[in-house]
C-alpha cells in the first residue's frame, strides 16, 4: 500500500522532534514574542517600536556552508546552530542593530528526532547569547534527494535601528582606528578548502596536530564567535564608526565594504598571531598567502572602526567581555580599499 512514510517522509518523526526542542526553543525567548496558538507564523510585538523616533529594520540571511558535511561526518549536531546564528545576526550588527528574532530553516534526508532537536537546540542557544529570540522555522524531510543523514541549515533574522544611528562608510574618516576582534576558529567560511585539503592530504579528521590542543575534527567544529552583544555594547560606549564581519572574502575584501571611496584601511599583519589551525591547514594544502587572505578569516572575527580617542576604551570593553581585541590598523586617505602590510 503506498504511503507518505513508504515514499520516505516519517510525520511522527517530525513531530518528536519539536517537542524535543521546545525547551530549548524557549531560552531564547523575548517579552516582546507573542504567541501564536496555530504555529504557522511567529508574532513579534511591534510596539516595542514606538521608543524609536525612525526604526527602520535591517534583515539578513546565510547558511553555514559545508562546514555541514563535518558536523555530519562527526555525528556532531549541537554546534553549526551557532555558526547560523553567528552568520545572520552578526551581519544585523554591521550596521548598529539590534537584533529581534529568527527563523531557521533545515532541510534532511530523514528526520532523526534527536539529531533534528539538537541542530534547532544549538540554534535556539545561540540566539540567547546573541539576544534575539528564536520565533519560528521548518524541517523539511527531502528522500531520495538528500541521503538519510545528509542535512542543511539556513535562517533569516531581523533586527531594529533608528534610522540616523546607522554605522557604515560615511562616518569613516582618515585617522579612525581599525580594532581587531578574534575569532574562535575558521568560522563558517572556506570549508570546501578545508575539505579540499582533507581529500588530498593525509590529514584526518583524527588526527592530533602538534600544535593543536583538539584532534583536527574538533578544532574544526568550534563554533562561530557571536560578536552582536559585543558590538553593542561599543555602540553604546560611542565613537563607533562602522563593523565589518569577517566572512567569505577574508578581511579585507569585507573591510573594504566599510570604508568610504575616499579612504583606505591599513592593517599590519604583525598585531596579531595567525592562530596555529590556519598555519596547519596552509602548509599541508601548501595554500598561498594571498589564497588564505582571502579565503579565511585568520583569527580576526569581526573589525571595528572607531575614532582615535575610543580605540583604548573599545579594546578594554572587549576584553572585559571576554573578547581578545587589539590595534590592527588605521585608517588613511585612499580609494576605498583595505590593505595588509
Amino acid at each position: 500500500m503506498t504511503s507518505y512514510e513508504a515514499a520516505g517522509v516519517d510525520i511522527a518523526a517530525g513531530e518528536r522532534a519539536v517537542e524535543l526542542m521546545k525547551s530549548r526553543v524557549a531560552r531564547s525567548r523575548r517579552p516582546e514574542v507573542v504567541d501564536d496558538a496555530s504555529g504557522f507564523a511567529g508574532l513579534f510585538d511591534a510596539s516595542a517600536f514606538l521608543k524609536y523616533r525612525r526604526p527602520l529594520l535591517a534583515t539578513s540571511t546565510d547558511g553555514v556552508g559545508t562546514k555541514v558535511d563535518l558536523a555530519r561526518r562527526l555525528g556532531v549536531y549541537d554546534t553549526v546552530g551557532h555558526d547560523l546564528v553567528g552568520m545572520v545576526i552578526d551581519d544585523l550588527a554591521v550596521c548598529g542593530a539590534e537584533p529581534l528574532f529568527m527563523t531557521d530553516y533545515i532541510a534532511c534526508g530523514k528526520v532523526v528526532p534527536e539529531r533534528i532537536a539538537d541542530l534547532v537546540g544549538g540554534i535556539a542557544d545561540a540566539c540567547a547569547l546573541a539576544g534575539c529570540a528564536l520565533i519560528g522555522g521548518e524541517t523539511a524531510e527531502h528522500p531520495g534527494l538528500l541521503q538519510p543523514d545528509e542535512f542543511d541549515i539556513a535562517g533569516a533574522g531581523t533586527g531594529v535601528v533608528e534610522a540616523d544611528e546607522i554605522l557604515g562608510p560615511d562616518r569613516v574618516k582618515p585617522g579612525d582606528v581599525v580594532i581587531g576582534m578574534a575569532s574562535s576558529g575558521i568560522h563558517s567560511n572556506g570549508y570546501s578548502l578545508v575539505r579540499h585539503i582533507l581529500a588530498t592530504t593525509d590529514l584526518a579528521l583524527e588526527t592530533q596536530l602538534a600544535d593543536l590542543s583538539r584532534p583536527l575534527g574538533e578544532e574544526l567544529l568550534t563554533p562561530t564567535r557571536i560578536y552582536a552583544q559585543d558590538c553593542l555594547a561599543l555602540v553604546r560606549g560611542g565613537g563607533v564608526r562602522a563593523f565589518a564581519h569577517i566572512t567569505g572574502g577574508g578581511l579585507t575584501a569585507n573591510l573594504a565594504r566599510s570604508l568610504p571611496p575616499t579612504a583606505d584601511a591599513v592593517l599590519q599583519r604583525s598585531s596579531w598571531e595567525v592562530p596555529p589551525l590556519f598555519m596547519a591547514l596552509q602548509a599541508y594544502g601548501t595554500v598561498p598567502q594571498a589564497e588564505m587572505d582571502k579565503t579565511f578569516n585568520l583569527g580576526v572575527g569581526m573589525a571595528a572602526i572607531v575614532a582615535p580617542e575610543a580605540a583604548d576604551d573599545a579594546v578594554r570593553s572587549l576584553a572585559d567581555r571576554g573578547v581578545p581585541a587589539w590595534v590592527l590598523g588605521e585608517i588613511t586617505k585612499g580609494g576605498g580599499a583595505a590593505n595588509l602590510v
